[in-house]
């Protein structure tokens, strides 16, 4: 019997899920910024290896969520200071 390997990388499937992660997580900044980097490089190693597209979404939703993460948190740093004027 010959056994078939299957060469399949599970780095795009990771990279989509931690991005989704780093989306819904964008106020937590403790689960949105190593969610949403470890998007991005898993993405990055998944369109390198087999040009994934599922690795692309995933490098995209990672991008997605770190942006959110900057932009509520740079939102809150500036009310907070506007607020003390």
């Amino acid at each position: 019997m010959e056994e078939k390997v299957v060469n399949k990388s599970y780095l795009g499937i990771d990279a989509l899920v931690l991005g989704i992660i780093s989306i819904i997580t964008a106020l937590f900044w403790y689960m949105a910024l190593p969610t949403g980097i470890m998007a991005i490089v898993f993405g990055a190693k998944s369109i390198k290896n087999s040009g994934s597209k599922l690795g692309k979404a995933g490098m995209i939703t990672g991008i997605i969520g770190l942006s959110l993460f900057a932009f509520i948190y740079i939102s809150m740093i500036l009310i907070l200071t506007l607020a003390n004027l």
